[in-house]
This record gives structure tokens, C-alpha cells and sequence, in this order.
């Protein structure tokens, strides 16, 4: 099996952190490509925490994270983790819609 949906990045003391990718996705609207991952900690409440990132999808052997810098930009990333959340919560939940 590839460990193609991980990457490595060197924290603040200088520790490697493995990342898992959880999702990619370009966006027309701010015409960029972004990356959201995870380093698998957890916050204060026991969730786990996700990063998003920009990346430019053409340079994957040095992929180099810039932040996220406009509200806009933080808009469309919630709102796609948001819409993903609600798929999630009706999968598990049983949430079958009547198309059966």
C-alpha cells in the first residue's frame, strides 16, 4: 500500500510531524488549490485537529504549504468541511433518503 497521503513537515522544535491528507480541492472562486490534513493531535475537547493549507498541486515532490490568508478564503474551506461533516453525520447516522 503507498503512503502517497501523508507528507512530512519539521515542527517549530525541529521534530518531524507525519500529516495524513484528508482532501484536496481547487477552488473557482479564488482560482487556488488547497490541501486540508491532520497531524492526528487533539484539541483541549478531544477533537481532532485539521489544518488547510494552499499548495500548488504541480510541485508535489516539494510541496511548500502557504497559509491562508483572506476570510474569504477560510469561508469556502468551512463551508465544504461543513457540507462533508453533514454527509459523514447522515451516513453514520443511518440517514437514508427515501430514493430506496
Amino acid at each position: 500500500m503507498e503512503e502517497k497521503n501523508t507528507f512530512t513537515v519539521i515542527g517549530e522544535d525541529g521534530k518531524k510531524i507525519v500529516c495524513n491528507v484528508l482532501f484536496t480541492f481547487d477552488s473557482d472562486e479564488t482560482k487556488k488549490s488547497y490541501v486540508v490534513y491532520t497531524d492526528n493531535t487533539k484539541d483541549q475537547n478531544g477533537n481532532i485537529q485539521v489544518y488547510a493549507s494552499i499548495y500548488d498541486p504541480k510541485s508535489l515532490d516539494e510541496m511548500e504549504l502557504l497559509p491562508i490568508e483572506t476570510e474569504k478564503e477560510w469561508k469556502v474551506i468551512e463551508t465544504i468541511l461543513d457540507s462533508l461533516q453533514e454527509e459523514i453525520k447522515n451516513q453514520t447516522s443511518g440517514g437514508n433518503s427515501s430514493n430506496n
